[in-house]
């Protein structure tokens, strides 16, 4: 791992309340805007389109996305905006969009504003996008040089998402802390900025195993609670944190080339990005023999049911090839999972994975 570390922080307003998005043409008055392209998916215009201000100073075009960040949808959203010279350009939406507005603020140097419609990652505090072709396959990830201008978030929209966002976003916050524990727990010095991070995972940590269950809850119960407003902005803001201040201290490990080895398989097509990264982190810890700490997540799974054996993942103990294939794919040499400070083999991920099966076989049987 490079020993080099950039701090991209924060974005550089943030906001979090009920009745904010009224505000936006004000905001974007007092930076002289008076033009821009608001980028956004059926589903996520729809969600926040209440909560919109009428625009009556500012002139707006609404874009819808062609569902993925991809090059060529950069590209295509790119001269639209130099076309019309739009002086910002909003993304109103989850990840995809977020990541595609950023990178297309990047190409165009119009400044960024993010309106998250889905608690399901921090892309809305991240200055990084994950680019992927047109038919949805990976490509590479991308850092930009600047973080977004805006970001505001209308808890309300975040209450009337599905659920199972939150949840899989619980889960992927929860990665933070296991896998920036297994990168940083071992420097014999750190930079300030790591320790941020450091803090900034551990409170990932600590607020989810606190108030997740709740925050769910209250959620299923359309209750805009105190609960649920403090998980919303742990998954944004300190899991946000986590690698912008850690930069590749605070990125990723074995949960995240377990979740790309999954990919691989059609039968997990069917789990959001955090519920496969959520059965990463319980074979990560099963490799760094943390049997304490599965026990405690599995725990916390069987409350938010999150997947934590094959079963959930549609597979099962007989399926070797699958399972082998899943295995090859998170080991290998370019994956995050060789940052552990251990020797990962494929082998060893299919011992792992075989070991969490007996354990969690044996605690079922146990527990009933």
């Amino acid at each position: 791992m490079s020993d080099q570390l950039i701090v991209r922080g924060a974005p550089q307003t943030y906001e979090c309340k009920e009745g904010i998005l009224k505000e936006l043409e004000d905001m974007l008055t007092e930076r002289t805007v008076t033009k821009c392209l608001i980028i956004h998916g059926e589903k996520s215009l729809h969600a926040a389109k209440p909560f919109l201000p009428s625009f009556e100073s500012v002139r707006v075009h609404y874009e819808k996305y062609r569902g993925e960040c991809s090059l060529s949808e950069i590209s295509r959203l790119r001269e639209i905006i130099q076309k019309e010279e739009y002086e910002a350009v909003i993304g109103i939406g989850g990840g995809k969009i977020l990541d595609l507005t950023k990178a297309v603020g990047t190409e165009t140097k119009a400044p960024v504003i993010l309106v998250p419609t889905l608690a399901s990652s921090c892309a809305a505090w991240t200055p990084l996008s994950v680019y992927y072709t047109d038919e949805g396959q990976f490509i590479y990830y991308r850092y930009h040089t600047e973080s977004a201008n805006i970001v505001l978030v209308e808890p309300q929209i975040i209450l009337e998402s599905p659920v199972e966002y939150f949840i899989a976003g619980i889960g992927d916050t929860l990665a933070k802390w296991y896998e920036a524990d297994v990168l940083i727990r071992g420097l014999n010095e750190r930079p300030l900025a790591v320790d941020i991070a450091y803090y900034s995972a551990k409170t990932c940590e600590q607020v989810l195993f606190d108030l997740s269950s709740q925050a769910v809850e209250d959620q299923n119960k359309s209750v805009l609670s105190s609960a649920f407003i403090k998980v919303v902005e742990t998954i944004i803001i300190a899991g946000g944190m986590v690698g912008g201040f850690g930069d590749n201290f605070g990125r990723i490990a074995g949960a995240h080339s377990i979740h790309n080895g999954l990919t691989q398989i059609e039968e997990t097509h069917h789990l959001l990005h955090g519920e496969k990264v959520s059965y990463g982190i319980l074979v990560q810890l099963v490799l760094e023999k943390k049997w304490e700490d599965v026990s405690k997540l599995i725990t916390l799974y069987q409350e938010l049911n999150l997947p934590y054996s094959l079963s959930d993942l549609r597979l099962n103990v007989e399926e070797r090839e699958k399972i082998a294939i899943v295995a090859e794919a998170a080991a290998t040499p370019a994956e995050s999972i060789h940052l552990m400070d251990q020797k990962i083999t494929a082998e060893s991920v299919i011992e792992a994975i075989m070991s969490l099966e007996e354990y969690v076989a044996e605690t079922i049987i146990r527990n009933y």
